[in-house]
């Protein structure tokens, strides 16, 4: 039987709470999931094998990194983790080639070790080789952190936080080249994050995490869909997420499959027929429909089928199912709900514009 690719039992004494986290998982696309002074740092830490006195067990891929009953403790520059913290930390002497091949000489001999210059390609940084690293942009500088933690071919990748501090428009940006890493390389990796949809991008499976306990665990769509979870995440812009493909740009829009048969239109700025993108369309911008919708200036209907309605939410939640696509959360009035009648096992019509979509191309050029 195949070890699971994570298996953490550990347990730090800490000031306000003590941390006592367990998580056991077959996937390698994860996200820590809660506030701010949660714990999902230390964890991170814990794992790095950078906070002593943790107690228990860290396996990464059947390897014991920690395993306090048989003696092992193995220390941060043995456990093959390429850490990203809130802070770039870059060597402030070198330039950005220097801070990459710092990375690099970490994985002499290593097998599976990344090409600097592939990275470099992947992360837009090759106009930026020589520059130094302290007239760099905030944005900059973290790419320029992870493409050091990339080239150091870690067994596991930490990111802390990744995008905290960055305006809109940059934290888009930057999760467009996080998306890019884990398809083009594909490194197990953790993801600390308190945005609903960076963890929904970027992970497969999700842990909450709060007071220095993981509350929950699962697939990142079933997680946040739960009734605590979608109450916050709703709070700050829940988007649903759906995958697809461009099939063609038609006058400025992406034609997009998301799946056998069903084509959405999308913004097609800077995406090229073949490409993988996600598109995130946030739960508020969808409008149901209980028959075919004619004559609308949006163009993306959508056929599905009522899977849960939540009267007692405010506003009311209906999660439609729409084939093999993943369920799409749309939020109604009252005065709709009573109007509608959407009821389980119903069939409904998702409408929305092409404009209301984020959409995150997953190829580099």
């Amino acid at each position: 039987m195949k070890a699971p690719a994570l298996e953490i039992d550990v347990r730090l004494p800490l000031g306000r709470f003590d941390l006592a986290m367990s998580w056991t998982t077959s996937e390698t696309s994860l996200a820590l999931f809660g506030p701010s002074g949660s714990g999902k740092t230390t964890l991170l830490e814990t794992i790095a094998g950078l906070r002593s006195g943790a107690r228990g067990i860290v396996r990464v891929a059947g390897r014991a990194w920690l395993d306090v009953s048989l003696g092992v403790a193995l220390p941060p520059e043995r456990r093959g983790v390429g850490y990203v913290p809130q802070e770039a930390l870059l060597f402030p002497h070198l330039d950005v080639t220097g801070n990459v091949l710092a990375g690099r000489r970490r994985a002499a001999g290593k097998e599976g070790a990344l090409d600097p210059r592939r990275v470099l390609a992947v992360l837009e940084l090759e106009e930026l080789e020589r520059r130094r690293v302290e007239g760099l942009s905030g944005g900059e500088k973290r790419r320029v952190a992870l493409a050091r933690a990339l080239c150091s071919a870690p067994d596991l990748l930490l990111l802390d936080e990744p995008l905290a501090a960055l305006d809109a428009p940059l934290r888009d940006r930057i999760l467009g080249y996080l998306l890019r890493v884990r398809e083009e390389f594909r490194i197990p990796t953790i993801h600390v994050s308190h945005d609903v949809t960076e963890c929904k991008l970027l992970a497969r499976e999700v842990a909450v995490v709060e007071e220095g306990r993981i509350v929950r665990a699962g697939p990142a769509e079933a997680v946040f869909l739960e009734r605590e979870a979608f109450r916050a995440a709703l709070a700050a812009g829940f988007e649903n997420i759906l995958d697809g493909r461009v099939l063609g740009i038609e006058e400025g829009a992406a034609r997009v499959e998301i799946e056998r048969g069903t084509e959405i239109l999308v913004p097609g700025h800077g995406l090229a027929a073949g490409d993988p993108v996600r598109i995130g369309l946030r739960a508020e911008d969808l409008i149901l429909a209980v028959e075919p919708p004619k004559g609308l200036s949006a163009q993306n209907v959508v056929r599905g089928v009522v899977r849960e309605v939540r009267e007692d939410d405010e506003p009311v939640l209906v999660v439609v199912a729409v084939r093999a696509a993943a369920p799409l959360a749309a939020t109604i009035t009252r005065q709709a709900l009573h109007l509608l009648a959407p009821a389980p096992g119903r069939e409904v019509f998702l409408v929305w514009k092409a404009h209301a979509c984020r959409v995150w191309g997953g190829r580099a050029r």
